[in-house]
C-alpha cells in the first residue's frame, strides 16, 4: 500500500514502490497522432508524487517567498477560454482568438491571480489549481520547493491508481451509475455546458474522490505539466524509468481538463496526453511535483 506524507513545502505526497505495468493505450477511439500507443511494458524505480495538482494558495506562498513573475505576467496577456470572459468586458479584455479554435481568447493581464483578467480574482479558489502557469514557470516552482515535474511514465502510472488497461482512474465507464468523477465538460462544447458535475471552470483539487494511489485530480480539471519532451515515437518493448526524447520543441501534458468533451478532446484519460511550447499557458493547464525520495 502506498504512504502518504508531508514531503517539500508541507505537500503531501504518496510513496510509490518501483513497479512495472503496462503504458500506453491501443484505445480505438484515442486521437489519432497523439502517441499514445503502442502499449508497451515500462520499469519504473520508487518514486514520491504530490497528491495534489499545485494550488493557488501554493503558488501564491512561492510568489511571496521569491518574488517570482510568471510568464504570462511579462507577456501581459494569456489564453482564457471564452466563457470566462465577461461578456460586457470582451472587447477591452481579448486582444485576439486562435484561428483554429476561436473559444481560445488571447487576454490582456490574465494571469495566476487574476485568471479571467483585470478585475478577477482567486479570492475563493485558493484550494483550486493554479493556471496560467508555463512548463517554465512549473519548474522554477519545483526548484523552489525541492521538487520535480513528473515524467510521462511516472504520472501515467500514478494516475492509473493500480488498474491495468483501463480507460479511467476508476474504471471503463466515465460516469458509473451516474456519477459524476472527474470535473470535464457536459453538454455541447464549446458553447454549452451544463455543468452536470457541479463545475464550469475548475474545481478544488479535492472535490472527486482520489484514485487507488490517494492522488486526487488525475482526471479532467486542469492539464498537467510533465518533465519529458513531447514525441509520438514509441516501440513496444520494454523500457527503464523513460525520460522521453533528449530534445524537442514542446513538453507533454497529461489528464485532460474541465473542456475535455468526446467531441473535441477525448484525452480525460491517464493514456492520453497532448503538449504545448514551454512557454504556454492557459486558463486549463497546472502541473503537479515529484519528489525526492528520503534517505529511509
Amino acid at each position: 500500500m502506498p504512504a502518504a506524507g508531508q514531503a517539500g513545502q508541507g505537500r503531501a505526497a504518496v510513496l510509490l514502490p518501483a513497479a512495472t505495468f503496462l503504458m500506453g493505450t491501443d484505445y480505438a477511439l484515442a486521437n489519432k497522432g497523439d502517441g499514445e500507443g503502442p502499449v508497451r511494458e515500462v520499469a519504473l524505480s520508487p518514486f514520491a508524487i504530490d497528491i495534489h495538482p499545485v494550488t493557488n494558495a501554493d503558488f501564491a506562498a512561492f510568489v511571496a517567498a521569491t518574488g517570482y513573475v510568471t510568464e504570462s505576467e511579462r507577456y501581459g496577456t494569456s489564453f482564457v477560454f471564452h466563457a470566462q470572459v465577461p461578456d460586457d468586458r470582451y472587447d477591452d479584455l481579448v486582444e485576439d482568438t486562435l484561428a483554429a479554435a476561436p473559444w481560445w481568447c488571447l487576454v490582456r493581464g490574465a494571469a495566476w491571480h487574476a485568471p479571467e483578467g483585470p478585475g478577477s480574482t482567486i479570492d475563493g479558489r485558493m484550494a483550486h489549481p493554479v493556471v496560467h502557469v508555463s512548463w517554465n514557470d512549473a519548474m522554477a516552482y519545483c526548484a523552489w520547493s525541492a521538487a520535480t515535474l513528473p515524467t510521462e511514465a511516472q504520472w501515467e502510472y500514478a494516475a492509473r491508481g493500480g488498474l491495468e488497461q483501463k480507460l479511467y482512474p476508476w474504471g471503463d465507464e466515465l460516469v458509473p451509475d451516474g456519477r459524476h468523477l472527474c470535473n470535464v465538460w457536459q453538454g455541447e462544447f464549446p458553447h454549452v455546458n451544463t455543468a452536470d458535475d457541479g463545475y464550469a471552470a475548475t474545481c478544488p483539487v479535492d472535490a472527486f474522490a482520489p484514485n487507488g494511489h490517494g492522488l486526487f485530480s488525475v482526471t479532467g480539471n486542469t492539464w498537467e505539466w510533465c518533465a519529458d519532451y513531447w514525441s509520438t515515437a514509441f516501440t513496444a518493448g520494454p523500457s527503464r524509468d523513460p525520460q522521453g526524447p533528449a530534445h524537442g520543441t514542446a513538453r507533454v501534458m497529461k489528464g485532460g481538463s474541465f473542456l475535455c468533451h468526446a467531441s473535441y478532446c477525448n484525452r480525460y484519460r491517464p493514456a492520453a496526453r497532448t503538449m504545448n511550447t514551454p512557454d504556454s499557458a492557459a486558463s486549463n493547464i497546472g502541473f503537479r511535483c515529484v519528489r525526492p525520495l528520503s534517505p529511509a
